[in-house]
């Protein structure tokens, strides 16, 4: 067995994480708060500890898979975290869609420790990963990005460094945001294409073969035609995405109207009760609203 790679957070990005670093032949050491995320470990053979500061003692290189900033601060920094051990980490790669300011905080804050961390946000859907067809956006030091390059090469083909700490999580908002409303301008055209009686599965072909394309036509557009909308990205985490860019932007005096009426769209849905949902579901927000509007 290889190296032991650390992995805190084993939801649907940190298994396809652990599916490839098995994969290249490494052992892995993961901790995550519910059984049923530990278990999904367990069953690619990987190993799970009780807490993340066993993980901290048994690797070298961890890699954190978390929902937000706040949840990477309280893994890292509270009593029992993955730092509070006589032995700890010297490199964290964190693929987090996280708040690049505090992402940048914490790089300055565990470098004066002696400890490494880079924010590693990766482009693509839990799907894309498992298939190394996701794309890692890393910020922080040099150096540690040199370190960490053969563990990003287990996970992924294309991986660009863009600057120090901070830059991998404002690159990911930026690409979120556009990735977004790519996918949004798909399920709005699908549902235009549809009141219009065309077929369905013929318009997407032939939509991929046009200079409308993109992407989100090869990754969501067969989950919108056939209503298939377990969760590869929820709708809940892009919503969490969108409440950060669009901080951002205020704060940067940028108006984003697209991706107000996205974020819009998403809060209806989670408050249908589809927070869990495929982000593709948001073909259903617009079938929605086309039904409250004849319904008017």
């Amino acid at each position: 067995m290889g190296e032991t790679i650390g992995l805190v957070g084993i939801g649907l990005v940190g298994t396809a994480l652990a599916e490839n670093l098995r994969a290249a032949g490494l052992d892995v050491v993961g901790y995550a708060r519910t059984a049923a995320s530990r278990s999904r470990l367990e069953r690619l053979g990987g190993r799970t500890v009780g807490s993340a500061a066993e993980v901290g003692q048994a690797a070298e290189r961890v890699i954190l898979s978390l929902p937000d900033s706040a949840v990477v601060e309280e893994v890292l920094l509270r009593p029992g975290g993955l730092l509070d051990g006589p032995v700890r980490p010297r490199l964290i790669l964190d693929t987090t869609t996280g708040e690049p300011e505090r992402s940048e905080a914490l790089a300055h804050r565990l470098g004066a420790q002696g400890i490494q961390i880079l924010d590693a946000p990766i482009s693509g859907s839990s799907q894309q990963i498992r298939q190394r067809q996701g794309v890692f956006l890393v910020g922080g030091d040099r150096a540690a990005y040199e370190a960490a390059l053969d563990l990003i090469r287990m996970l992924a083909d294309r991986f660009y460094y863009l600057g120090g700490p901070g830059a991998g999580s404002r690159a990911k908002l930026a690409s979120n945001l556009i990735l977004g409303l790519n996918r949004l301008v798909l399920a709005e055209g699908l549902v235009f294409a549809e009141r219009l009686g065309l077929d369905l599965p013929a318009f997407l072909a032939m939509l991929k073969t046009t200079p409308a394309y993109s992407c989100a036509m090869d990754v969501k557009g067969q989950k919108m035609l056939q209503g298939d909308f377990a969760a590869q990205s929820k709708v809940s985490q892009h919503h969490k995405d969108l409440r950060i860019i669009l901080d951002y932007a205020a704060r940067a005096g940028q108006g984003l109207p697209l991706t107000a009426l996205h974020a819009q769209l998403l809060e209806q849905l989670m408050a249908s009760g589809d927070g869990d949902l495929d982000t593709s579901a948001v073909l259903l927000a617009l079938r929605r609203l086309g039904r409250a509007g004849t319904a008017g």
